[in-house]
């Protein structure tokens, strides 16, 4: 286990809080937690990728960045329809 896995390990309350503020708050609280939680899930796949050496780690949170954003987007577009 190196430096880069315990940064990684270090992240993970911060997800998790999150997922709790998706689930428990309300519209608006939730989709900044979600938008809070790509970033993070990012993060923790970089962090991941440089400690095991593994290169599709990286490549998975490349994409997984672009497709939060855009799922961000999307949802934000369906809660100004509602409200």
């Amino acid at each position: 286990m190196n430096a880069w896995l315990i940064a990684a390990l270090a992240l993970l309350p911060g997800l998790l809080a999150c997922g709790l503020v998706c689930v428990l708050s309300d519209v608006l609280d939730g989709l900044v937690a979600l938008e809070l939680a790509g970033v993070l899930s990012t993060v923790e796949l970089l962090l991941l990728a440089e400690g095991t050496q593994r290169q599709p780690f990286v490549d998975l949170a490349l994409v997984l960045a672009v497709m939060s954003f855009v799922g961000s987007l999307a949802f934000a577009r369906l809660l100004e329809r509602r409200l």
